[in-house]
């Protein structure tokens, strides 16, 4: 499986082949297929390891077919044309290889432990007023519309709606529907600020204006690594749910606002008519919260000594700028710029995502041969 790699690169296949075969055994064990929690992890990480080695067992193939078309150049009373064949098998058998073992170190990179998590959006209005709530709101139908093309499940976890439309704030649930959606993984690169550049609804002599959201992508915790939050420093408040009136108006103090006194962190939900369903939510929110900070203040500590190519998460950092005039969303962090806002907006955000990733990936693979000296 690991010929002609690097010996470090085929040691670590070889510990993945052997990894593979664990995994295989256990998922054929009755006690593991009845313990759903334990069968779904390694599920996931059997969907990963197979991945890895079945890269592996292509570079494998390719470069047989390498030597064998070197074999043949090698031989006697080989034709011409034969002989270009060969070469040209060469040729490519070499790019292929090429570009298999760069996605062979690529795919064997640390992996970020909550990118398999679900995800909560959580999306802000800042300056720019109404044009900036508008704004929000186009935010978030582009994510939920992003969600729907990935078959993930979206829940309006809370909102606070502007006076012109959009909202002043919203947090929205996602969910994915497999082992590896990476719903985290994938929305994650969006922490940051938002710059929008357009000419605002409210505007009568055409002048463009800029504005600015605020976004914060955090992970849903397992259930059994979520924050253990001690009821006594919780602050629960009830309220009356505002609305758009008619059938959705609330008559009783259902939607609940959960305060931690300790870091002062609030979350809140009115989304449910239940006053129970609501406050779970709450404080699934606040968990995540909790946990977002305390996993940037570890960052932050583990990597003072360089900039992260994505960002700090910090919520004032200019990530990303929309440009409605010239059709043009701009990625500050790698300098991307893509000319197909309308798309973008609706919910194809495929190239943006796969551009991050890919950088992160060079950033990892650098930091690696930089410690490692290759």
């Amino acid at each position: 499986m690991s010929a002609g790699l690097a010996p470090s690169l085929a040691a670590s296949l070889e510990r993945l082949a052997r990894r593979l075969r664990e995994l295989d055994a256990a998922l054929s064990d009755p006690a593991v297929a009845a313990d759903n929690r334990r069968y779904r992890d390694l599920a996931r990480e059997h969907a990963e390891v197979s991945g890895v080695c079945e890269l592996a067992r292509r570079h494998a193939r390719r470069s047989t077919d390498r030597d064998s078309a070197r074999q043949m150049l090698d031989e006697s009373g080989v034709d011409a044309d034969m002989q270009a064949m060969a070469q040209d098998e060469i040729t490519q058998a070499n790019a292929d290889l090429v570009r298999i073992e760069a996605d062979l170190q690529t795919a064997l990179l640390p992996k970020d432990p909550d990118d398999a998590r679900n995800a909560f959006v959580e999306i802000r209005a800042g300056t720019g007023g109404d044009e900036s709530a508008l704004f929000a709101g186009d935010l978030a139908r582009m994510y939920t519309r992003y969600a729907e093309r990935q078959g993930w499940r979206c829940e309006v976890m809370s909102a606070s709606d502007s006076d012109l439309g959009g909202y002043k704030e919203i947090v929205l649930r996602f969910e994915g529907a497999g082992a590896n959606s990476n719903v985290y993984g994938r929305l994650k690169f969006d922490s940051g600020g938002h710059r929008v550049q357009r000419v605002p609804a409210t505007e009568t002599q055409g002048r463009i204006h800029t504005s600015a959201c605020t976004v914060a992508v955090l992970p849903e915790p397992d259930e059994a690594e979520e924050i253990h939050i001690n009821p006594a420093d919780l602050r629960i408040d009830t309220y009356r749910a505002s609305g758009a009136g008619g059938q959705h108006i609330n008559k009783t103090d259902s939607a609940v606002r959960v305060t931690h006194i300790p870091t002062g962190i609030v979350a809140e939900c009115q989304d449910d008519r239940s006053q129970h369903r609501n406050k779970a939510k709450a404080l699934a929110v606040l968990g995540a919260r909790i946990r977002d900070r305390e996993r940037l203040a570890r960052e932050a500590k583990e990597a003072a000594h360089r900039k992260s190519l994505v960002g700090s998460g910090d919520r004032s950092d200019r990530i990303r700028t929309y440009n409605f005039p010239q059709g043009r969303l701009t990625d500050h962090r790698i300098n991307l710029t893509l000319y197909k806002l309308a798309a973008i907006m609706e919910g194809d955000l495929d190239d943006v995502i796969a551009a991050m990733i890919t950088a992160q990936a060079a950033e990892q693979l650098a930091e690696l041969e930089a410690a490692t000296g290759v």
